[in-house]
């Protein structure tokens, strides 16, 4: 039997952009309660610059050297156990690597149907900024109406999503940024204060305290990690909850025990990746009952930055890793 290929994005070696290439490789085949979809879309994240690295290896069962966590294209194989979907169907998900390929293969369960009002390439912005966003604000969070949230990396694609998400349930929101051109851009996704973050994060910690009248935020969206810590303490109301879904400041902090036992804090690590496939079924679940008719009636809506052809792979992490992106970096996969 002849065996199919397919173009896709392969790290030939770890490093630079110069380790990235477009090859023909195998496709995958979909058996079980699997699905093969044919990808029209995907989006960069910051995993995938750390898998070109060497710092970020690929989770069991996912290809080693193909990067690629979320993705936007049609349902083209299903296997003999698939009861959910049907060829034809336009689909977007979450998937622990190879997503940045013509055929992606991923359980039934991780999947979500895209709303009509979504074209390929803002479909491919949803799944990981949208999904993440959703489970830790809500599902880790437990976000309720009317409390006051501070999401830092207001530009970014999680931060965006969260500000939005957040707004439409009723919160009040803080967004920080370390250009004032990005918390200007920021501001008309639901923003009520933004803070714009030098090299001294105690400035945030103050400028919060001010907006609440010494109270604090009942929850803050972390992407930064170590750095922010001492401040994000500071920064939360007596039950506050901190929510550490990033490291790029970082991953390693003193932590004062005094002031989360005094204020009674939570603090709460999350990711998705790491999770196993039931987590992440539920989360898409999730999202797509709560989140999925918010992006159909347009109250929530990704924020595309730049969209790439595949064959401009190396441009794309370029522009990821310049830290200068407001929004999602797009592959276009196949037209």
């Amino acid at each position: 039997m002849q065996v199919e290929r397919m173009r896709a994005v392969v790290i030939a070696q770890h490093g630079g952009v110069e380790g990235l290439e477009v090859r023909e490789v195998e496709r995958p085949i979909a058996v079980g309660n699997r699905v093969r979809v044919r990808v029209h879309a995907a989006a960069l994240n910051r995993a995938d610059l750390l898998q070109r690295r060497g710092h970020y290896p690929a989770p069991p069962g996912a290809p080693a050297n193909i990067p690629g966590l979320e993705f936007a294209g049609e349902v083209e194989q299903v296997g003999a156990d698939v009861r959910t979907w049907r060829t034809g169907a336009r689909v977007f998900g979450i998937t622990g690597g190879g997503a940045q390929a013509e055929y992606v293969v991923v359980p039934e369960d991780a999947l979500a149907e895209i709303p009509d009002t979504l074209d390929w390439t803002a479909a491919a912005a949803v799944p990981e900024a949208f999904i993440t966003a959703h489970d830790a604000l809500f599902t880790q969070g437990a976000l309720s109406l009317g409390e006051r949230v501070l999401v830092h990396a207001a530009g970014s694609g999680v931060g965006l999503a969260a500000i939005q998400l957040a707004h439409a349930a009723g919160a009040s929101v803080c967004g920080t940024a370390r250009t004032a051109e990005k918390l200007a851009r920021a501001r008309e996704f639901g923003l009520d204060a933004v803070v714009t973050v030098g090299d001294e994060p105690q400035v945030f910690a103050d400028a919060v305290r001010a907006w609440t009248n010494g109270a604090g935020v009942q929850v803050i969206l972390d992407l930064v990690g170590a750095s922010y810590l001492a401040a994000n303490l500071d920064a939360l109301a007596r039950r506050g909850r901190l929510l550490l879904v990033g490291t790029m400041g970082g991953a390693q902090a003193p932590l004062n025990f005094g002031v989360v036992m005094s204020k009674r804090l939570h603090i709460i690590g999350t990711v998705l990746c790491a999770r196993s496939a039931e987590e992440k079924a539920r989360a898409t679940r999730l999202f797509a009952t709560h989140v999925g008719p918010l992006l159909a009636r347009a109250v929530v809506r990704p924020v595309i930055d730049r969209t790439y052809a595949l064959n401009d792979v190396r441009a794309a992490h370029e522009r990821l890793e310049s830290n200068e992106s407001f929004g999602k970096v797009v592959l276009l996969v196949s037209e």
